[in-house]
Formats: structure tokens, C-alpha cells, sequence
């Protein structure tokens, strides 16, 4: 990972969808260069192409946030939960969590009542569930996918910059 791959793969978060000849100007590669990197990313799994709805301008979408505690620390108790939450296209993000909270879901709904009927669907009766708080977002404060490239630089480095 070079400083034109940390470059490139910012520009690609910004907006992935920019011509191979804008990119290269951007980092100073032909786009052929360009194209073969992009084609090592994805097969490497660094990256893959999405199309993201905007936060701001999807007003009809309800997103939440959920806070959950299992009753038990069991790794089969621990797959069933994620096996279930990953089944749920509602469920945005999840992620597992130190601290008081086992894990902290995001859903995204039509309405607020949507919200509170999915995280009791996915919930509420099961055994596996000991507590669970919903949040709803009122407002975006920041939102965005993007992963700073340095840090993949940062991480094989050791910690050291």
C-alpha cells in the first residue's frame, strides 16, 4: 500500500463512481494503472461498490438505534443473534460492543412505530434477550461510510506513524 493506493482509495469513498480518468488525474495515473488497482482492491476484498441513500434526503426512513444485553455469554447464544439480526434487511448495522451493552444495532424504518415493531419483533420475546433500549435518531449529525486510507497504512505499521 503505497500513498497514490491511500489517494485513490479516498477518493473512491468520496464518490466510487468518478471516471478512471478523473481518478488518475486526481493521483497521477493513467487510467489503465488506475483500473488495475481498483481490480487488486476488490479482489482482495478492500473494497466493493455500493450505492449509499443519503440520510438528509431520505426523510421517510426512521433510523434507530438499539442498545442490547444477552442473558448469557455463550457462543451459540451469541450466533443466534447475530444469525437473526443479519436475516433482517431493517437492520442496518450491528455491532458487537464492550461495556455494558452487548451489542448496538441500527434499523431503518418507515415510521417510528415501524422502528419500535421491528426491534420487538427481534427483540422483545426472546429468551436470549435480557434488556434492550431503543433509540430513535432525531437528527444526522454525521453519517458516512468511509474508513480514512491512512489507516490501513497506520495498521501494518504497528501502530506507529
Amino acid at each position: 500500500m503505497d500513498e497514490i493506493d491511500v489517494r485513490l482509495l479516498d477518493l473512491l469513498q468520496q464518490q466510487a463512481d468518478r471516471t478512471l480518468r478523473d481518478l488518475g488525474d486526481q493521483v497521477g495515473l493513467t487510467p489503465s494503472a488506475v483500473q488495475r488497482r481498483i481490480a487488486r482492491y476488490k479482489k482482495r476484498h478492500l473494497i466493493r461498490t455500493v450505492s449509499i441513500l443519503e440520510p438528509d434526503h431520505s426523510h421517510e426512513i426512521v433510523r434507530s438505534i438499539v442498545l442490547i444485553t444477552l442473558v448469557t455469554e455463550s457462543r451459540e447464544h451469541h450466533r443466534a443473534f447475530k444469525e437473526r439480526v443479519t436475516k433482517r434487511g431493517e437492520v442496518q448495522q450491528c455491532y458487537a460492543v464492550a461495556g455494558r451493552w452487548d451489542y448496538v444495532a441500527v434499523l431503518a424504518a418507515p415510521s417510528v412505530n415501524a422502528c419500535k415493531n421491528i426491534a420487538d419483533e427481534l427483540f422483545k420475546d426472546d429468551d436470549n434477550i435480557r434488556r434492550y433500549e431503543t433509540l430513535i435518531v432525531f437528527d444526522t449529525a454525521k453519517f458516512t461510510t468511509a474508513t480514512p486510507a491512512t489507516m490501513l497504512q497506520w495498521g501494518r505499521r504497528g501502530g506507529s506513524r
